[in-house]
Formats: structure tokens, C-alpha cells, sequence
């Protein structure tokens, strides 16, 4: 995955950070705090502050201890509240530190490390977006997994109504072009 943007939703003010699937036209919108949006926006933009915010003390603190991110995954969704997992080398072995998703991708843009999500968590949450730029509902047939490609149950949209609120009220037309500029 690659963090496509963050964004603020012009109903709410709440902020969401959209990750891409990076072979796949899937998107993963998670809702995150004002603070942690701004630290992955801040590292996107490259802009430079005079002290160093909770995330660079966090990698500074993972270096020190003689560790390296080795990549970060959000690796669940349980009533509605996303859960992601940071997985550190250190010494030759892999530990896994339970993490909220926007801390494990505002440490992920710090260190360059790759960013992944469980299949099942893109399969309930992931939105898919057609040639035009428009929102797909529920997930797309795959070939290979027919069965997964049923679409989304009345109690599922539901459940995921506060998501679908900021997607629609999102400029879907930009997503992506950051990435094809680079």
C-alpha cells in the first residue's frame, strides 16, 4: 500500500488518511486524529520543523536501540476502530508491536518501510473507484475468488456509513495523480 493522501472531510473536519493498493485501483480510507494526520502530511510534504515531533523521537528511539522498522501492517477492523501491527528487526528477529494504524504509517513515511493491509480488512473496508474516477459499491469479482466478490450486506454498509459519508464527500478525481506526477 501507498498513502495516496490525507485529507479532511468539509462536513465533519474529521481527517482521513487514504492508502492505494499499489497494483489495484482499491483504496483504504482510515479515520485518524488531527495530530497524526499532520505528522504523515508533514512527512509527505517534506516540510521541515525546528524540534522533532513524536514520530522522528520514535525513530530515533528504534535506531538508538540498535533496531529498524522492517515494515508496518494494519492487520485488522473490529467495530469500526482499524488496528495495525509494526514489526521491528532487531538482533536478526522480527518483534511485533501492537500500534494504532495512523502512528504505524506516520513511523512507515518516516523510514520509508512498507506499508501493508490484510486482505480481509481491504475485502470489509477497501473502496474501488471505476475508469471515471467514481465509487464502486462493496468489492469487485475476482476470478480467482468468486465467492469473495458478493458484495457487502445492508448491515455492512451500515456498519461502514461514517466512511462512505467522508468518501462522497471527497474529490475522488485527484486520487492517484501525486504518485503518476512523481
Amino acid at each position: 500500500m501507498v498513502v495516496d493522501s490525507v485529507r479532511v472531510s468539509l462536513s465533519t473536519y474529521q481527517r482521513v488518511v487514504i492508502l492505494k493498493e499499489k497494483e489495484a485501483d482499491r483504496y483504504l480510507p482510515i479515520w485518524i486524529g488531527p495530530a497524526e494526520a499532520d505528522a504523515i502530511a508533514v512527512r509527505l510534504q517534506e516540510v521541515a520543523v525546528p524540534r522533532p515531533l513524536t514520530h522522528d523521537l520514535l525513530r530515533s528511539v528504534i535506531e538508538a536501540l540498535g533496531a529498524s522498522v522492517s515494515y508496518v501492517l494494519v492487520n485488522d477492523l473490529a467495530n469500526d476502530t482499524f488496528y495495525a501491527k509494526i514489526y521491528l528487526e532487531v538482533n536478526g528477529r522480527l518483534l511485533e508491536v501492537d500500534s494504532r494504524p495512523s502512528d504505524a504509517i506516520a513511523l512507515a513515511v518516516r523510514v520509508q518501510a512498507p506499508i501493508f493491509a490484510e486482505e480481509s480488512v481491504l475485502e470489509r473496508a477497501g473502496v474501488r473507484l471505476d475508469e471515471e474516477g467514481q465509487l464502486v459499491e462493496g468489492p469487485q469479482e475476482s476470478p480467482q475468488e468468486p465467492e469473495k466478490g458478493r458484495g457487502v450486506t445492508a448491515e455492512e454498509l451500515e456498519k461502514l456509513s461514517p466512511f462512505r459519508e467522508v468518501i462522497e464527500s471527497l474529490n475522488l478525481e485527484d486520487l492517484g495523480k501525486e504518485q503518476q506526477d512523481s
